[in-house]
């Protein structure tokens, strides 16, 4: 049985980054809490990783309905 060899995709963003705050429900920060813990991340990479995700799937444009 062949070992699935473990990928790593490059990283998207590369550019010099900034702190950016927002305000999130404090039951969606123990989420992202609970995903960092799970996951062996922190919270910023959870954070990161779920804004990359949303802007590689994001539609522009006017809403139609």
């Amino acid at each position: 049985m062949a070992v699935e060899k473990l990928k790593i995709p490059p990283k998207r963003y590369r550019k010099e980054t900034s702190v950016v705050s927002a305000r999130l429900p404090k039951d969606m920060i123990d989420d992202l809490d609970r995903i960092a813990d799970e996951t062996g991340r922190n919270r910023n990479e959870i954070i990161s990783l779920c804004l990359e995700y949303a802007l590689e799937h994001l539609e522009e444009g006017e809403d139609k309905t």
